[in-house]
């Protein structure tokens, strides 16, 4: 038995549908990141607390207007492959941007909220995770991308520390590939 859907039963009223929201400067900004990147991170979270220089790839898309996704790929400072995820969005009720980031290096979610710079170059993604300093301990960290043109990028990677300051733990530094 077919059952049939009159057009007047399938049209919901002009006054209940959502007006959908349009894209802000603040998700161009992020369009800037779409594209093929090589990067080389130096940190000094190597085995026994050794700096180490590790190279890799990352693939950023665009999901629509509002979203974009970065899967890169390399070598972890203890030297096993590893994969890590971002997705990165402005949120225009909360006014700012948010995002995750997951690796196959840990379990944890970073959950990020950002800001960037007014000079519109630096984004700045503060999240809390775990202390890599005080075992069961969570941390303020940042994460801080400064855009050098269109080719170029930097990512660096912060804790605050039990002394509190800052303490930068990597720095990588990306060039479009394509």
């Amino acid at each position: 038995m077919a059952i049939e859907i009159k057009d007047e039963q399938a049209q919901a009223p002009a006054e209940m549908c959502m007006e959908m929201p349009k894209p802000q400067a603040e998700h161009a900004w992020l369009q800037r990141l779409v594209g093929e990147w090589t990067y080389e991170m130096s940190s000094d979270c190597g085995p026994d607390g050794q700096p180490v220089k590790v190279t890799g790839t990352e693939s950023i898309k665009s999901v629509g207007d509002f979203w974009i996704t970065g899967e890169s790929t390399g070598v972890s400072p203890d030297g096993s492959p590893a994969t890590n995820v971002m997705t990165l969005g402005f949120d225009q009720s909360q006014g700012g941007y948010v995002g995750t980031w997951y690796s196959s290096m840990m379990s944890y979610l970073w959950v990020y909220k950002g800001t960037i710079d007014a000079d519109n170059r630096v984004l700045t993604l503060a999240c809390d995770g775990p202390s890599f300093e005080v075992e069961g301990k969570m941390a303020p960290y940042r994460d801080i991308i400064t855009i050098v043109n269109d080719n170029e990028r930097v990512l660096t990677g912060n804790y605050l520390g039990e002394d509190g300051q800052w303490h930068e733990m990597m720095k990588m530094s990306f060039r479009r590939a394509s």
